[in-house]
């Protein structure tokens, strides 16, 4: 399973790239206004800062708005994936954009049906929100699930990107449902590291050594 941060915070952004284990970035206009600096400008330095695909969206509604946002996105950077919601005219500028050789994240997803509209469009990601799911009593995992049969049915290449995690629960549960990247912010990659036991355990260690006088 591939990890994306998803954050517009350039510092946790490098920090967690010299770690080796997040493979690319999700943003948000959100996010990004959050800085105060320029949009563009902060887009080119999260795709500085890794090789991955940056999710960077689009803020028109209508189809011809969206590609043309989406084209000055994808100048930005080559490793730039231009975000656009799960409309019809989202799905019209998918179309569009993808066969320019764009990639694109298709977000805002709730259902199975919609995902396959976007597969069917040329999305290279669909971001079912599993969260948002969560919090009207929905079963966000079951939407990963179908999607993944959908899409191994019928062999899709779109990649089924988790989004709205917000536990490290969350993340393996995904990742039992099929899910290929799981994005998150970053105080959830670093919760997948901990656990009680290794805390006791290296307590436990730590104690012994100090009694036997063990120096490395």
């Amino acid at each position: 399973m591939k990890f994306f941060v998803d954050t517009a915070d350039t510092k946790d952004i490098a920090e967690l790239a010299a770690t080796g284990l997040i493979d690319g970035v999700t943003t948000n206009p959100s996010l990004i206004a959050k800085s105060g600096r320029p949009f563009a400008e902060v887009i080119k330095e999260i795709c500085a800062l890794t090789s991955g695909p940056v999710s960077a969206e689009v803020v028109a509604t209508d189809a011809e708005g969206m590609v043309s946002e989406g084209r000055k996105l994808a100048s930005i950077a080559e490793n730039v994936a231009v975000k656009l919601p799960l409309t019809w005219d989202g799905l019209k500028a998918c179309r569009t954009l993808s066969d320019e050789g764009t990639a694109v994240n298709v977000t805002l997803c709730f259902s199975a049906n919609q995902a396959l509209l976007a597969a069917k469009a040329g999305a290279a990601f669909i971001s079912p929100f599993i969260g948002r799911l969560d919090d009207i009593n929905v079963d966000g995992m079951e939407l990963i699930g179908d999607i993944r049969q959908i899409y191994d049915n019928y062999l899709f290449d779109t990649e089924i990107l988790a989004a709205s995690i917000r536990t490290a629960n969350h993340v393996k549960l995904s990742a039992l449902a099929g899910a290929d990247v799981a994005t998150m912010p970053p105080n959830v990659i670093k919760s997948l590291a901990n656990h009680p036991l290794t805390d006791k355990g290296l307590e436990a260690f730590l104690a012994d050594a100090k009694k036997a006088d063990i120096k490395v």
